[in-house]
């Protein structure tokens, strides 16, 4: 059984996917979260041939790590993103992945109009989607990532008119203040029976702020967020990452360096398994 506390690569969004392995090994990690996002972090890139893919597999045995989510982003509003989510969702496949973490997409507007017209649009969507990934074993993860999804009280609601029983949330307790204003350490409690994915990410400054720091440095309570998960039976995948204060990323040696901080720090709330 590959341990829940994995490590997203997205933490090493501009270092190369060997350097990312590396350090995630060395930190302590056996699980890891590989992030394909184009246009941001995509060490598997969505077109990978079969060669690639082999060597993606390669790397991951050699630092004795196991593949326990896709970090798939894509936006899912419009039709030329549900073409990019299905080359996801074949990598997944490729790659024996069950689980595949996403936004909706489309969130630059807001304001109340454009959130109705991106919820019906990604509804419309969403469903097909969800049967594709589920005749293949595959959870659609879908992440606080703002718009529609910018606190687990949305993204809940979301969820349960989807009404799909392999999609649920991914929490990320640092983007829920991001995007959303709102305190995670409360808000977790308005999801915590439809999350199936936890990205651990800490955060420092409050709305809008990007700084993204080592677990357990920040402004975010854990405690509670740990406790509100175990209370509800969560079992899933719980993904540190780490974003810092964004571009320029800091030295690839303090990277490393907070990545293992933070996974002395979570591995209090999760258990080795």
């Amino acid at each position: 059984m590959a341990d829940r506390l994995a490590a997203s690569t997205n933490s090493y969004h501009t270092y190369s996917l060997e350097e990312a392995l590396d350090g995630m090994a060395r930190a302590g990690f056996t699980s890891v979260e590989l992030a394909s996002v184009p246009g941001w972090t995509e060490h598997v890139r969505r077109d990978a041939d079969d060669a690639e893919l082999a060597r993606v597999n390669d790397l991951l045995a050699h630092h004795g790590l196991t593949a326990v989510s896709l970090s798939g982003h894509s936006d899912l509003v419009s039709d030329e993103g549900m073409t990019e989510f299905r080359k996801a969702l074949r990598l997944c496949r490729a790659l024996g992945i069950g689980m595949v973490t996403t936004s909706t997409g489309g969130h630059a507007d807001t304001s109340s109009g454009g959130l109705d017209e991106q919820r019906e649009a990604f509804l419309a969507r969403i469903g097909p989607l969800a049967d594709e990934a589920a005749a293949d074993g595959i959870a659609i993860c879908l992440e606080t990532h703002g718009g529609l999804l910018a606190t687990g009280a949305m993204a809940a609601d979301l969820v349960r008119r989807i009404a799909k029983p392999n999609v649920g949330i991914n929490y990320d307790p640092g983007n829920v203040i991001f995007y959303g204003d709102t305190r995670p350490e409360r808000d977790v409690t308005a999801a915590v029976e439809l999350i199936t994915h936890v990205h651990v990410k800490d955060q420092v400054g409050g709305a809008g702020v990007w700084n993204f720091p080592a677990i357990g440095t920040g402004e975010v309570d854990y405690t509670p967020i740990f406790a509100a998960l175990d209370a509800a039976g969560f079992t899933g995948p719980c993904s540190v990452e780490l974003e810092f204060q964004g571009e320029p990323w800091p030295a690839l040696a303090d990277v490393d360096a907070a990545l293992a901080e933070s996974y002395r720090y979570v591995r209090r709330f999760v258990p080795a398994t």
